[in-house]
């Protein structure tokens, strides 16, 4: 049988390019993952689509989903310059609700710290995610130098941060530990972090829901925290675990009873009782004050 005669190479431009010996070639750009570029999305023409969207179609969504009542803001009266944001997390409705309450000042010059497996999983995400809600991409699922210093690089040009220490959507609407990833950004640029707890976005969409269910939300600032002197992450880290835990009891109480309450070392814990499901539904029912229905009967 004879064989088909093979084509002669086309070469370049038909053809990718060869590289000399000895030269490195470098790398093409990342379109989505851990390494795509997202300086892009800090550039005038993409600012300006974003301050629009946020201040148009995602504050009028916000508002009418959730009809947000905002607190604490006035702690912040005397801080200047960038911040890190650190919440709780238990939707995606927190990242709107919290691009439309962060103060003026910071608003449009706030970076969000995203998954990267997650947000910008798919090219169309990345650019999704990267131009609507400003987000760059980290690693959530181990320490990541090259994270940390795509953050620090970012405060360090001024943009202020908003950060989930949980590092994931709570599964049942009670919190999780806080990881240390806020702390140790902030003791390495000298940042403070501000606590801020977010309350009622569960209930309206939650994990695994998949249409959201209108209902009310309350956002508290707490006052900016400071490193101390020879903090390390681990203690920082906690500090702000605790600080949230007390905005989360002054938003189901009153200011003074939560403050009274922290003094005496008595916040309830951001993540509950360590108990069954049902139990732990139950107690997330009582910290927000709502009646329980008596046990429906069957008819006799």
């Amino acid at each position: 049988m004879k064989l088909p005669r093979r084509l002669p190479d086309p070469g370049f431009p038909l053809r990718a390019p060869t590289a000399p010996v000895g030269v490195e070639v470098p790398a093409a750009p990342a379109h989505k993952g851990h390494d795509y570029d997202t300086s892009w999305a800090r550039r005038g023409p993409a600012r300006w689509t974003r301050a629009a969207l946020v201040e148009g179609p995602m504050r009028a969504v916000v508002r009418g989903l959730s009809a947000p009542t905002r607190a604490g803001a006035d702690r912040l009266a005397e801080l200047r310059g960038p911040v890190i944001f650190a919440a709780n997390h238990h939707s995606h409705l927190d990242t709107p609700l919290l691009l439309t309450s962060i103060p003026a000042r910071w608003r449009h010059r706030v970076v969000v710290a995203a998954a990267a497996d997650y947000f910008f999983a798919t090219r169309a995400a990345s650019v999704a995610s990267a131009l609507a809600i400003n987000a760059f991409p980290i690693d959530r699922g181990r320490v990541s130098r090259e994270s940390a210093d795509r953050a620090a690089e970012l405060l360090a040009d001024r943009w202020s941060l908003l950060i989930f220490p949980e590092g994931g959507r709570s599964p049942d609407g009670w919190g999780q530990g806080h990881r240390g990833g806020a702390a140790y950004l902030s003791i390495r640029t000298g940042v403070p972090v501000v606590p801020v707890h977010l309350d009622g976005t569960s209930r309206i969409f939650a994990r695994g829901d998949r249409v959201p269910k209108p209902g009310t939300t309350r956002v508290t600032f707490g006052a900016p925290l400071q490193p101390a002197e020879g903090e390390d992450a681990r203690r920082l880290a906690a500090r702000i675990e605790e600080a949230v835990a007390v905005l989360a009891d002054e938003a189901t109480s009153d200011w003074w009873a939560a403050r009274r309450r922290a003094h005496r070392g008595t916040t309830p814990s951001l993540t509950g009782p360590d108990t069954a499901s049902w139990r732990r539904a139950w107690a997330l029912e009582d910290r927000r004050g709502r009646r329980r229905r008596p046990p429906a009967w069957p008819p006799l």
